[in-house]
């Protein structure tokens, strides 16, 4: 068992969609409410402030993790 956590404990959406809302965001530039309307389009309902959240928290470790790629 690792002795980190698990950062995306405790929301209510797994770590893969939290993960794909961080690579729209941030990788192809676009804005938080088109962020909000694709993910819409596929089944996910979270407001834009929720997906700002995601991109502030998350963002440093999926930058990390692709320049570790």
């Amino acid at each position: 068992m690792s002795t980190r956590s698990n950062p995306y404990r405790g929301f209510r959406l797994p770590a893969k969609i939290i993960n794909q809302e961080v690579l729209l965001y941030h990788c192809f530039s676009l804005s938080l409410r088109d962020v909000d309307l694709i993910l819409a389009a596929r089944g996910v309902v979270v407001g834009y402030e929720t997906i700002r959240e995601w991109g502030l928290r998350f963002g440093r470790t999926y930058a990390n993790s692709l320049k570790r790629r």
